[in-house]
């Protein structure tokens, strides 16, 4: 799965889940979301184990096994989700030092670094405003 995608699929595991239990589902298995997701269950058990470290998710062993949310879906931001399945920047710089002698090289770094903490701080601030409630609605509404 790409990068870009980890996001989508984890917000979209998350409300299906929390859908599921809503309509009086205690536990749903990552067979069922991995169906709705169009993935396979692997991907789906990968990504809950994260959000479940980081307390969006939970799980439940043996008989009646499965998955089911830690947090109401009023209470999760698109940054929890985030901030759980992507940890770090948004981009890096160079993996090697740039030629120091070069007018390039030499700058390159301090004016992309600039332009990278401007980038996050508004991606975060943009997925801070949307719950997964927000979504559901979102999605209802559509449908």
């Amino acid at each position: 799965m790409s990068a870009n995608s980890r996001l989508t699929v984890a917000a979209h595991a998350l409300t299906w889940i929390g859908l599921y239990q809503r309509r009086g589902h205690e536990v749903a298995t990552s067979e069922q979301i991995a169906t709705s997701v169009n993935t396979n269950p692997v991907v789906i058990r990968r990504l809950l184990a994260k959000l479940s470290k980081a307390g969006l998710a939970g799980s439940r062993r043996g008989a009646g096994a499965g998955w089911m949310l830690a947090r109401d879906l009023g209470s999760i931001t698109l940054l929890d989700v985030y901030e759980a399945i992507e940890p770090g920047p948004v981009f890096a710089l160079h993996p090697a030092t740039p030629d120091p002698e070069c007018v390039v090289g030499h700058g390159i770094g301090p004016v992309m670094t600039t332009v990278y903490d401007d980038v996050e701080a508004t991606l975060r601030r943009e997925l801070a405003k949307t719950t997964l409630e927000d979504v559901l609605r979102d999605i209802l509404r559509t449908a």
